[in-house]
């Protein structure tokens, strides 16, 4: 496809998820040739996989403020998803 990305590594989370977007659009009009199709495909799971480790990677680094018994932060926890 012309407009695909060199690299989707390289895109950034928003511009990523925009382009799987537009991809889902594409497939879901039925517009595509079988070929267009699959290829779409493998590129929509690319970009899907890419969004997913941002994301996990986001995720590792928040941290969790822990209050003491006086409400006043005593430190940060590892965000623990709960």
């Amino acid at each position: 496809m012309a407009d695909q990305p060199e690299n989707i590594a390289e895109l950034s989370f928003e511009a990523a998820l925009k382009r799987l977007e537009e991809i889902v659009r594409r497939l879901e009009s039925g517009d595509a040739s079988l070929d267009e199709s699959i290829e779409l495909y493998g590129e929509g799971d690319r970009l899907r996989q890419q969004c997913e480790a941002r994301l996990q990677a986001a995720q590792a680094k928040i941290e969790r403020i822990q209050l003491g018994r006086d409400g006043q932060p005593t430190g940060t926890a590892p965000f623990d998803g709960a």
